[in-house]
């Protein structure tokens, strides 16, 4: 018994709690937690993975500029560190663009797996946001179906005090609640069109 009461005492998460990107990060790893231990999603990383290959690309084209001003000293190698340098700025406008418009704040992206294996999997999106000073934290959960294209949101916004107690220690319950009611209602919702 002394065992099980130590393991819940470390798996209590305690923070700063007037630092709100440390509020919004648990809050978000907490989220996720639930969706990946209570319902058996699948974490998805293909949004970070085209992140990171967008960035590795980038990277290759200024170590390829690198290497080649080392083996042809510059007056030679002018064309050639324009033409990486250009490359260079326009896939930092392509991140910037992919993380703005695509990633939208999405922290989690899982899959719903079906059972039988004979339907596609369900997409569940999470994303969140803290606005500064004002303590509320707003989570939007999206449900994507492949089969006719479903896609289901819904959005909750409460104060970050709702999931923290006096010293700052997250309440998992209580997030384990919101999440369950979040997905129970996108559950029943229409499906947008």
């Amino acid at each position: 018994m002394g065992k099980e009461e130590s393991n819940t005492e470390d798996k209590q998460i305690k923070i700063n709690k007037w630092d709100y990107l440390a509020l919004k990060n648990t809050l978000d790893d907490a989220v996720k937690e639930v969706l990946i231990t209570k319902y058996n999603h699948v974490e998805d990383f293909s949004l970070i993975d085209y992140r990171l290959l967008i960035c590795t690309f980038a990277v290759l084209v200024a170590g390829f500029a690198l290497g080649w001003d080392f083996f042809n000293p510059f007056p030679k190698s002018r064309f050639v560190l324009t033409v990486c340098v250009a490359l260079y700025f326009i896939t930092m406008g392509v991140i910037t663009l992919y993380t703005t418009y695509m990633e939208k704040g999405i922290f989690a992206v899982t899959l719903e797996r079906d059972e039988s294996g004979f339907n596609p999997d369900v997409v569940w999106e999470a994303s969140s946001y803290i606005k500064k000073h004002t303590g509320m934290y707003y989570l939007t959960m999206v449900r994507k179906d492949a089969v006719g294209s479903d896609i289901r949101e819904r959005e909750i916004s409460k104060s970050v005090a709702n999931y923290f107690d006096e010293e700052g220690t997250l309440c998992q319950d209580v997030v384990e609640n919101e999440v369950t009611k979040m997905r129970e209602a996108v559950l029943k919702l229409k499906k947008i069109e």
